[in-house]
């Protein structure tokens, strides 16, 4: 089959797969009322479950990223879709509390990990200036997109069939996906001379990159603030709906409006990168990401207001969360040598979903410590401990300024 070689072709064939292979990546997070009323589950668990899909993704992305520059980029794709298709089918078949669904989280966050960076490389590694800015944009905002799909479509599945069907939607799509980047891509490109590169392990190249380690230290900032929001998105939306009048349920399900939420992502991921090149990428990364790390210290106090105003107060700021998104991707990749490319990612993706593991166990701490998912207080805390590196991001741009 001839390969597309327009950059608006294989930029819709990798946003397309991108939302497929992710068809698994939220079922947990949107059922997660249901699990922690039937395997009784603390918010420390809870958000522990949540988040060691980051931990999978941190033990994959180093390895099956860096591969990357040595190996067709296609080949690590389809290992890394299969492997999330592995690890939602056993959460489907076998998942019965908190140490099963630690396991087959862990090997759902492995499979990301060896598909959204590696994905992005096989995009990538045929385009060049502002038509690999722009790709990069439309591909960091499905993210959202497939974040999205999973979280509707699981949400509808979990609902009415039961949450092993959303857990085995999670796992045919990922196959699709899988067929879709090796049959339609082109081949990845790789290091003529293995012994020239470095160590596969070797990142010092790219920790020594000034100009890549801002974008790196800034995604962590992002990731934490994302990953902590989108873990607990459909467990505070049900919160707020127990404040309406009488206990009055919303017309549409929480699983929904998170969705509808996570669709505000997309568009505003795209529109950040376009103003980023008008107007300067830093000015605007700095000025969304401490917005939105305002707004997030906010957030959870808005709880008892009527839900249509709690939801339209969650879309502001996960629109203003990925504002910043595409901006940061983009500047890293443009940033970063085209032979240290697969390295640059690997370390990129490590460090942030670094920060997106931690980010959900530690709502979940400070939700438990503040007085428990019950409180208004205590999810207004829980924001706020997600949102405060964002709203101090300012003080690091006075830093970076001064040549820190």
């Amino acid at each position: 089959m001839n390969a597309p070689r327009s950059a608006v072709a294989m930029t819709v064939i990798m946003c397309v797969a991108e939302s497929f292979s992710m068809s698994g990546f939220a079922a947990y997070t949107t059922l997660l009322p249901q699990f922690q009323r039937e395997w009784t589950l603390t918010n420390s668990e809870a958000g522990l479950i949540g988040g060691i899909a980051f931990a999978g993704y941190m033990t994959a992305v180093p390895v099956l990223t860096a591969l990357t520059d040595r190996i067709d980029s296609r080949r690590i794709y389809l290992a890394a879709c299969l492997l999330s298709a592995f690890g939602a089918l056993c959460f489907a078949l076998f998942a019965q509390g908190l140490w099963s669904a630690l396991l087959c989280q862990f090997l759902i966050g492995a499979g990301l990990g060896g598909t959204y960076m590696p994905g992005l490389k096989t995009l990538t590694d045929h385009l060049e200036g502002t038509s690999q800015a722009r790709a990069t944009a439309f591909y960091a905002a499905c993210f959202g997109v497939g974040s999205s799909v999973s979280i509707f479509v699981c949400g509808y599945l979990g609902r009415v069939f039961g949450w092993q069907a959303a857990f085995l939607f999670g796992a045919v799509a990922p196959v699709v996906a899988a067929l879709m980047v090796n049959l339609l891509m082109p081949r990845g490109r790789t290091q003529a001379a293995h012994a020239a590169s470095p160590a596969l392990l070797d990142f010092r190249p790219v920790l020594a990159n000034r100009a890549t380690r801002y974008y790196i230290l800034g995604y962590a900032v992002h990731n934490f603030e994302l990953f902590g929001q989108r873990a607990w998105m459909v467990a505070f939306l049900v919160f707020s709906a127990t404040l309406q009048p009488g206990g009055m349920a919303t017309a549409i399900s929480a699983a929904t409006l998170a969705a509808i939420i996570n669709l505000c992502g997309p568009l505003m991921s795209v529109t950040g990168n376009e103003l980023a090149l008008r107007y300067g990428r830093q000015r605007i990364i700095f000025t969304f990401m401490t917005v939105s790390g305002l707004l997030a210290c906010l957030l959870g106090f808005t709880a008892g207001l009527p839900w249509y105003m709690v939801f339209a107060v969650m879309c502001v700021h996960y629109a203003l969360m990925l504002g910043d998104s595409a901006a940061l991707t983009a500047g890293a990749i443009g940033a970063a040598p085209p032979d240290q490319r697969g390295a640059m990612m690997a370390v990129y993706s490590f460090i942030g979903f670094s920060a997106a593991l931690v980010a959900p166990l530690s709502f979940g701490v400070v939700l438990d410590l503040a007085g428990g998912n019950r409180s208004t207080w205590a999810w207004g805390l829980a924001f706020a401990s997600i949102g405060i590196f964002g709203a101090l991001s300012p003080l690091a741009r006075w830093w970076h300024a001064r040549g820190g």
